[in-house]
């Protein structure tokens, strides 16, 4: 069966905010940091990474959502991946990519148009390449930001999603617009991706 990946993330945030936490292995600058229990610890300055993207209620799902719940994701990267990556069009080995995602709202201050973001934290997603720990390299966790973030299980749509339209190693390059330029000239889009972006100009 396969797992809606915000259904998951929802429920992982909410366990992670009530659940203890063990003690844990201390972060490092240059490697992912796992606790006892195989959770990942969130990068406390993660805010101070390089900047990929933001985006607004987007979804790779036809099915309707919550038209009267917005959100805005902000993509942030290691600065380290995100050297390796200009040089190379690919992501190295320890490279951690954190979603995080906010409340938006149209009504506030001077604001006539458009949504703005609010300081409502609502969950906040990882993706990490670790190829000794996970198998396919990648792994997804879910957490509130706070606290150790839960691995999402590997039954969620989200890993096939990511394999079967990731611009760049299993990840949505083609939504970091400073990323895809590069990517293109070092010739490391995937296929997959490829196929997509022909079907998508020949349905224009």
């Amino acid at each position: 069966m396969k797992l809606s990946c915000a259904a998951v993330m929802a429920a992982l945030a909410i366990a992670a905010s009530a659940a203890a936490e063990p003690a844990a292995t201390p972060a490092s600058a240059a490697a992912p940091a796992y606790d006892t229990d195989g959770r990942l610890i969130p990068p406390p300055d993660y805010r101070e990474w390089i900047f990929l993207s933001s985006g607004l209620d987007m979804s790779y799902s036809a099915r309707g959502g919550d038209d009267s719940m917005h959100m805005f994701d902000n993509v942030f990267v290691k600065p380290e991946a995100y050297r390796a990556f200009q040089d190379t069009g690919t992501w190295p080995d320890k490279t951690v990519l954190v979603t995080e995602v906010r409340g938006a709202r149209s009504k506030g201050s001077i604001n006539k148009r458009g949504q703005f973001q609010t300081t409502e934290g609502m969950g906040m997603e990882l993706h990490v390449k670790d190829t000794a720990r996970f198998a396919g390299g990648w792994a997804f966790f879910a957490g509130d930001g706070a606290g150790p973030a839960t691995q999402i299980p590997v039954q969620a749509e989200c890993y096939s999603c990511h394999r079967d339209h990731g611009a760049v190693d299993t990840t949505f390059v083609q939504f970091y617009p400073t990323l895809l330029p590069l990517a293109e000239k070092k010739g490391t889009l995937s296929a997959a991706y490829l196929k997509d972006k022909d079907g998508a100009e020949a349905a224009k």
